[in-house]
């Protein structure tokens, strides 16, 4: 049997990328559509009401809509995550990804501003 919770930290510790095509091969290879955002699983930090009551520093850029001009957004993501044109579109046709996990406040804002002129839905969580 395999060890679960090696899998589960494996799981945990995936990019971005290796989560989409984890997704891919899930699709094509056995069939399986996992949910949205079932197989992008972003580890949280368990904390207390002390870590709630702090500033966040940390947000994730969360894509919600790609909106009327999709080709726009997608070359956004692309100049944002580096990713390739399969990726970013995929990303960007899933609606209700992580663009940026973790980034600082300053640079999720600036994310959130280029992705909403070019004409996307985006929130910071």
């Amino acid at each position: 049997m395999a060890d679960l919770k090696k899998l589960a930290e494996e799981l945990v510790g995936l990019t971005l990328l290796e989560a989409a095509e984890l997704k891919n091969i899930l699709k094509d290879e056995y069939g399986i559509e996992p949910a949205a955002g079932a197989v992008a699983v972003a580890a949280a930090p368990g904390g207390g009401g002390e870590a709630a009551a702090e500033e966040k520093d940390e947000f994730d850029v969360i894509l919600v809509d790609a909106g009327d001009k999709k080709i726009n957004v997608i070359k956004e993501v692309r100049a944002i995550t580096g990713l390739g044109l399969k990726e970013a579109k995929d990303l960007v046709e899933a609606g209700g990804k992580a663009v940026k996990e973790a980034a600082p406040k300053a640079e999720a804002e600036e994310i959130k501003k280029k992705l909403e002129d070019a004409g996307a839905k985006v929130e910071l969580k």
